[in-house]
């Protein structure tokens, strides 16, 4: 059985994307599952996939159902379509529009196909995550495990005065100040 790995750009920021592993037999609808699963979302807004060719032009959408709109030609549903009826070429791209309020796209390209499948994997899944997932709702809460590990990749230490960066009123305002007094003393002397 084919195991396709897609590779999932979010449109705004492609350093943020997730790798998905999953069989040529699921459905979109599976697909569609594991996206919002790995980019931390809900699947409370509405959501459809275009097919797409190399220059990221819109064809054939392929919906969760159909929605009150006007088609050019009748959508496919998700969930009785599988990825494996989709891909024409090697190098297929579908366009993913999540949250038809904020209209997020994901560009979803496929990048690699595999004849055998891992055991060890219940499939979709997600294989590789790189970025921060866009916050669906507000802004994230700073305080969770990825600000540590950016604390960490960073070295973000709380007392910046080792980096010479001091609070108001130390040394480096004293050197400022008696520079001015000097520049005043100097334009005294000028009218002498």
């Amino acid at each position: 059985m084919a195991i396709l790995r897609f590779r999932i750009y979010w449109e705004d920021d492609d350093s943020v994307y997730r790798d998905i592993a999953i069989r040529h037999s699921q459905s979109f609808f599976d697909l569609h599952t594991c996206i919002l699963k790995s980019f931390e979302s809900d699947s409370k807004p509405k959501a459809t996939f275009y097919r797409s060719n190399d220059a990221w032009l819109r064809g054939r959408e392929i919906s969760i159902e159909k929605y009150d709109k006007e088609y050019k030609a009748e959508p496919l549903i998700m969930a009785d379509t599988s990825i494996g009826s989709e891909i024409s070429n090697p190098n297929q791209k579908f366009i993913y529009e999540y949250d038809f309020n904020k209209f997020w796209h994901f560009m979803v390209e496929l990048i690699t196909v595999d004849k055998e499948e891992n055991a060890k994997l219940t499939y979709p899944c997600c294989i590789r995550t790189e970025g921060i997932a866009p916050s669906q709702y507000g802004t994230k809460g700073l305080v969770d495990s990825r600000l540590a590990e950016m604390e960490e990749k960073y070295d973000l230490k709380p007392d910046a005065m080792a980096d010479g960066f001091g609070e108001e009123g130390d040394e480096g305002d004293e050197v400022e100040a008696d520079g001015e007094e000097e520049t005043s003393t100097d334009e005294g002397n000028d009218g002498f």
